[in-house]
């Protein structure tokens, strides 16, 4: 554990935007120089590789999960590189659905640790203002050691942020995927969806096969263009591939899974719930058309397999029963859309709490426009893991904002933590209501822990 700690004390001193506020998208900070040096210096791992490249507004870590399951449904083994994690580091780089060790973080701190100590060297006297690799780019090049070192078969890349200047974007894909395209980080990636989408089609490389979930003219328009230019060809849900999707009826007090068709595959089962899911569902079959057209053997079985066993936490997870409790990691406008599609697909409870918390940079009037007006009761509060958490006092002036604008009854409760909301929440809900926590993939992480992660 003293190993351990030790090498999670190294990964956090670094500079982390998934922990500050990030400078401008396209500045010195983003650059993909001192990634391609730094898999230089360890021997170009990623080279090694058959490589899925997920990039995308929402979905992105859905999607690479259910290629995944596929991929080692068929029989191949595969590893999932994706961000953040929920509760531990080691869940980031996985091989075929299992989480390296903390023994294996610790063993790849360590041989990434000198050539991190001589990069910081290096920038600092070339510019004492410089900076050597950052947390992201240190774990990104972790992960594609830790395939190339492990012989996966094909590797699941999710990028963190935009596309074009993310640092998995050194990678040279067998298949670049777009899964949607909404409004996300503005301050970095642009105002409009064309800008939004321009950053995430710089994972587009010449030549390589494009699949694209993306339905909206304007960013659709983007990735068309991108592909033609780069001589791409490219499958796009909507024009070349469709889908159906039947959700279940209730999921108070039973488990169950929506049900889609794609293609000639009909009545495929689906672990994960709403239409949306099931969208990303179809871009991952269509990843997996592209892979076969290149030799990878997936036989139908796999995908029904595959698709059924996914599981993604916090993406609409019911996590305890009477009260329900979902746990769903909304957070913008779209994704809160999607959720409260679902809710009222397969959630009919009298009573509806919301709990609700979020982090600086998001559309938070945006959000509550449209929840307040779907919930009895409004629980406010703030995550602990991690600084970016948005004040109480800027999200209670938020519900005052959008309720004076809508109409709406302005009530809601303050709580100072996630463990006074979880308690508020159950003051409040009966047996047969519903809970639902959302706003950020951190707040859904602290929930998560309070409710025994599905233990109820």
């Amino acid at each position: 554990m003293e190993s351990y700690d030790a090498a999670l004390a190294f990964l956090y001193r670094r500079i982390d935007y998934e922990r500050t506020a990030s400078a401008g998208y396209g500045t010195r900070e983003f650059k993909l120089d001192r990634m391609r040096q730094l898999l230089a210096r360890m021997g170009n791992p990623q080279e090694q590789l058959t490589i899925v490249h997920v990039a995308g507004t929402k979905g992105k870590g859905s999607t690479a999960a259910m290629i995944s399951a596929v991929l080692s449904a068929a029989g191949y083994r595969v590893g999932m590189f994706t961000s953040p994690h929920l509760e531990r580091l080691e869940e980031r780089i996985a091989i075929d659905g299992r989480p390296c060790s903390a023994e294996e973080i610790v063993a790849l701190v360590e041989r990434l640790r000198p050539v991190v100590g001589a990069m910081d060297g290096q920038a600092t006297a070339a510019d004492p203002a410089g900076g050597g690799p950052t947390f992201f780019e240190i774990t990104t090049a972790m992960a594609l050691l830790h395939f190339a070192s492990e012989r996966t078969d094909l590797a699941v890349l999710e990028v963190g942020l935009g596309g074009r200047l993310d640092c998995t974007n050194v990678c040279s894909p067998a298949v670049s995927v777009v899964t949607s395209i909404s409004y996300d980080h503005t301050d970095q990636l642009g105002n409009t969806l064309a800008e939004i989408a321009a950053e995430k089609a710089g994972i587009i490389k010449p030549g390589v096969d494009v699949v694209s979930g993306v339905t909206g003219r304007e960013p659709r328009d983007v990735i068309e263009q991108t592909c033609r230019r780069l001589a791409c060809p490219l499958v796009q849900l909507g024009r070349d591939f469709r889908f159906s999707y039947r959700p279940p009826t209730s999921l108070e007090l039973a488990p169950g899974s929506g049900q889609f068709d794609y293609g000639t595959l009909r009545d495929l089962s689906l672990g994960l719930l709403g239409e949306h899911q099931a969208a990303n569902a179809a871009v991952a079959i269509a990843t997996v058309d592209r892979l076969r057209a290149r030799g990878v053997r997936v036989d139908d079985d796999a995908i029904r397999r595959g698709l059924a066993g996914v599981r993604w936490p916090a993406r609409v997870e019911v996590v305890a029963r009477r009260p329900a409790v979902v746990v769903d990691s909304a957070h913008n406008v779209a994704s809160v859309e999607a959720l409260l599609r679902v809710l009222a697909e397969s959630f009919t409870a009298p009573r509806r709490v919301l709990v609700f918390a979020t982090t600086e940079g998001k559309d938070i009037r945006g959000m509550l426009s449209r929840l307040l007006p779907v919930f009895d009761d409004v629980v406010l509060t703030r995550y602990s893991c991690n600084p970016r958490a948005v004040s109480l006092a800027k999200v209670e002036q938020a519900v005052a904002d959008v309720a004076s604008q809508r109409r709406l009854p302005a009530g809601h409760l303050v709580c100072p933590d996630a463990a006074a909301a979880w308690q508020e929440a159950h003051r409040l809900a009966g047996p047969r209501d519903l809970i639902c926590i959302t706003g950020s993939i951190f707040i859904a992480a602290e929930m998560r822990t309070l409710a025994g992660a599905g233990g109820g």
